[in-house]
């Protein structure tokens, strides 16, 4: 079926027409690629430029951001910066930084450097070494404090080179929030954060503007503390948008810079569900493969969006795999039989007044170690009575389990991904009200005939269905301790309780 979503021709073969069994044999695997395969071929990074002075607080807005440790001693060196150098982190290889020491006071050489940068990269052909976004950081200066908004550099630039920056998406980043907001609290403002919205907008943008003249900048107030994540969280959203109306799709296709903007983030859970939306937008079409073959693909392309820090692959591996075709096939009721434990030999159950859905040691799966996949998994897709549903479970469950995950483990998400840690998020979504409506409707989906848009906007209106209307869950979820996550584990256990191999 096809539908367009916002510019993007959304195809998944679904077919429901008969072909030879032996078909699938035939045909070659290898001849499936993940659509992100392709897009990351074209543009494996997101490439951002941060200018800021020493102190500012660009070390901290990097690590969470983009769900990194320590990027003030692996990236920045106090009072140095090589603007060329490409600075890439092992904990999240989507990104690549550029950095700017910021303009010291009379520093025309640095804003001389910046120019010629911004202008370089804008001569580049390939678009992944092309800039795709660039924050200006300034420290907000408090009243009666002596602070600065500008230094002499800093205005130098915005009055005689911003306009290097036209067609590239460029927000002015306010950092320090949190002093300015204690400010207003201490002048007993009525609203605090009102009136540090207001300062801000007269007393840092509007300056900036009115420097910066026909160049088109917005702006965003930030804080690294506890509490204040709406800043952060709006300074992604800001970026992806600005991204993606700069780069955006061609010719049908996701724009391969705004995906991989995508996957660069660790902050916001609703855009890499949107991401996973994207790149179904040229899944190719599966006559002649095996349903394996086509979930391989499918579940490639969901777990690349989400892209966690999963140095030993254990979202691709093949037992993740199989609890998810094996979950799948749960919607069936001849399926359940003994496949599933009983609920009680699971783990602590979530239900009202109990908190920690976990935690057994180890951590017993609800499908036992072994446990071949089902018939219709080895079928071609066309030859499966109500295909449709098992490719639309295989979807919503594989995103909504990666979305617990990231929730899981959204503040320590520059440590390595554990077993233990998917584990408990595969078993708080199938042991959920979420899960159990989700298969409920999909299992009650009467599609007319594949092909028919409905199926497509069923499953992007199942995927956005947030886990917060499960009170169950999100309450299990919030009362997980994050260390019980940090250790590793086997995925299944023999009878007697030892980890088997």
């Amino acid at each position: 079926f096809q539908t367009a979503c916002n510019r993007l021709v959304i195809t998944l073969g679904l077919s429901p027409s008969g072909v030879p069994a032996s078909a699938g044999a035939s045909r070659d695997a290898i001849g499936l690629r993940p659509t992100t395969e392709e897009l990351l071929n074209e543009c494996p990074r997101f490439r951002i430029l941060v200018i800021g002075q020493s102190g500012v607080g660009k070390s901290t807005l990097i690590n969470k951001t983009f769900g990194i440790e320590q990027a003030s001693a692996e990236f920045f060196e106090p009072g140095k910066a090589d603007i060329e150098k490409e600075l890439i982190s092992q904990q999240n290889d989507r990104f690549v930084l550029h950095d700017s020491k910021g303009f010291e006071p009379a520093d025309g050489v640095n804003c001389d450097d910046v120019k010629l940068f911004i202008q370089s990269r804008k001569k580049r052909e390939r678009i992944k070494e092309q800039l795709h976004a660039v924050w200006l950081c300034f420290r907000i200066p408090i009243p009666g404090h002596g602070d600065r908004l500008l230094e002499d550099g800093a205005e130098t630039f915005l009055k005689e080179d911003t306009s290097v920056l036209q067609n590239i998406p460029t927000i002015v980043v306010f950092t320090k929030y949190d002093r300015l907001l204690t400010y207003m609290a201490m002048q007993t403002k009525a609203d605090p954060d009102t009136a540090a919205k207001e300062y801000i907008q007269e007393h840092c943008f509007q300056p900036i503007q009115k420097f910066a003249k026909d160049v088109k900048l917005s702006y965003v107030a930030v804080s690294s503390n506890s509490g204040h994540e709406q800043g952060r969280n709006q300074l992604i959203k800001l970026t992806y948008e600005k991204v993606t109306e700069t780069f955006g799709s061609r010719l049908g296709t996701p724009s391969p810079v705004s995906v991989v903007t995508l996957m660069a983030q660790r902050t916001l859970p609703h855009l890499k569900i949107e991401g996973s939306i994207v790149t179904l937008a040229s899944s190719p079409n599966f006559p002649g493969y095996t349903i394996q073959e086509c979930l391989r693909v499918i579940h490639a392309d969901i777990v690349s969006v989400w892209n966690f820090h999963d140095p030993s692959g254990y979202l691709d591996s093949e037992p993740f795999r199989e609890l998810m075709v094996n979950l799948v096939g749960t919607i069936d009721e001849s399926a359940t039989g003994s496949a599933r434990l009983a609920r009680s030999d699971t783990y602590n159950t979530v239900s009202e007044g109990t908190v920690p859905l976990v935690l057994l040691v180890p951590i017993i799966l609800p499908f036992a170690a072994g446990l071949a996949l089902a018939q219709w998994a080895y079928e071609t897709y066309q030859r499966v009575n109500n295909v449709h549903r098992r490719f639309m479970a295989y979807i919503v469950d594989l995103i909504h389990v990666l979305e617990i995950l990231f929730t899981l483990t959204s503040d320590d998400s520059e440590k390595k991904l554990t077993r233990r840690a998917i584990k408990v998020a595969f078993n708080a979504y199938h042991d959920s009200n979420m899960m159990r409506n989700a298969h409920a409707q999909i299992k009650d989906f009467d599609c007319k005939g594949p092909g028919r848009d409905v199926v497509l906007e069923k499953v992007i209106s199942l995927v956005r269905m947030s886990r917060i209307d499960d009170v169950d869950l999100v309450r299990a979820v919030r009362n997980i301790p994050r260390s019980e996550l940090e250790r590793d584990e086997e995925w299944h256990t023999d009878d007697d309780g030892r980890q088997a191999h």
